[in-house]
Formats: structure tokens, sequence, C-alpha cells
């Protein structure tokens, strides 16, 4: 498996760790994956110059082809925006995070669900609306007016590694702003969220996107 990760390093450290930890509780232990890991700089992401991300997420994949990857994974919601353009241009499967979430919800049983992300999560349609059309899930965002603050603790702080109880506390008042609009469950769509909340935080499901695409990336191994 080939892993693309860096956006946030503090989230590929969980995907890398618990692949590892996974597959080594279904296989036994002291066995473990053979993975091929590039972890790229995050300005990248932060620039949102989309023209240079899909060149860089083009070449990197190239490069964990050539390398022997049979499949790939990459490690964040975000970048998943340049999938429609990076799939058609390499051999091997992109395994995209938004499969892992709506499969979930499907199984669920929701028909409704918020997401909570970075501004281009919230609004660009690589996740809202895979889901939506794949999956039959209708899926909001927080209004309009509190997106760029959703996004600002993201940037500024989640993917820093700095974790506030006041951006907590914003975050559970997001949750609840959505589950006012018919919200059955809630998209953690940034694969730093869950490093701040688990399922026991909140009443409604909490559809960790982080580990969703693990086990959806342990499927692929162990099919392999």
């Amino acid at each position: 498996m080939g892993m693309i990760g860096g956006t946030s390093w503090h989230s590929t450290i969980v995907y890398y760790r618990e692949i590892n930890e996974r597959f080594n509780e279904m296989k036994g232990n002291g066995v473990n994956p053979e993975l091929i890991l590039y972890s790229l700089n995050i300005e990248l992401m932060r620039s949102r110059d989309w023209d240079r991300i899909q060149a860089k997420y083009l070449d990197i994949a190239q490069k964990l082809t050539q390398s022997g990857a049979e499949g790939l994974i990459i490690c964040a919601n975000t970048p998943h925006g340049v999938y429609e353009k990076l799939q058609p241009q390499i051999d091997i499967p992109i395994l995209h995070i938004a499969d892992a979430t709506g499969s979930e919800a499907q199984r669920l049983g929701l028909e409704k669900i918020g997401i909570l992300g970075t501004l281009d999560v919230m609004e660009k349609p690589f996740i809202k609306d895979r889901i939506q059309n794949e999956y039959g899930i209708e899926v909001i965002a927080p209004d309009e007016q509190d997106r760029p603050e959703v996004f600002r603790r993201i940037a500024d702080e989640l993917t820093r590694g700095i974790f506030l109880e006041d951006t907590r506390i914003f975050y559970l008042d997001q949750m609840n702003k959505l589950r006012e609009q018919g919200a059955q469950g809630i998209i953690l769509g940034c694969t730093e969220l869950p490093m701040m909340f688990g399922p026991e935080d909140y009443d409604l499901p909490l559809l960790d996107t982080t580990r969703l695409h693990i086990e959806k990336a342990l499927k692929f191994i162990l099919d392999q």
C-alpha cells in the first residue's frame, strides 16, 4: 500500500500506527504490512493552489506506483480534491475516503449527515457530492458565516498539533447547529478532528474518517 501523508503529519502518524496495529491484531503478533509512505510538506495544501497540488500528487502517485505500490491512500480529506484528475492517470486504485465514510453512514441507516472540515471539504463537491450521489445520503455543512472559523481553527491549530478546550467547545456548538438542521450524524471531515473527539463525546454518530479510511485500506491489503 502506498500512503501519501503529511497533511498533517500528526494524523499521518495515526494512519501508520493504526494500520500496523490493526494488521497485527488480524494476522498475529510479529507481522506487519508492506507500506510505502511519502510525507509531503503541508505548506503545499495551505497554498490552496490546486494546479500545484494536483501536479505534486500526480508526481508522488507515479513514484509510489513505480516503487511497487498496488493501491494508494491519501491520508487526509482535503487532498481528495485531486482524485478525479489523478485516478485516470495512474494504473492502481486510490481508495477514496468518501467511500469509506459513505458506506459506514449507509450501514448505520443515516439519511442526512453534517460535515466539519476545511473550506474545500465543506464547500466543494469531492466529498459531499460523492457521498450524496453514490450512497444516497444528504450532506450538509455549517452555515456560511461559520465556515471560515471552522476552517481557521483546523489550519491554525489542529494541523499544527494544537488542541484547545475552547476549540473543542466551538466544534460541539457546530455539531449542535447541524443537528438542529436535521443531521443524524456528523462527519469528522478533517483527519485531526478525531484526535479531539471520540464516539463517547457526542450523542449522535461521529463518522471518524481517519479510522474508516484505515479499515478500507486494511481490507484492500488483506484481499491482495
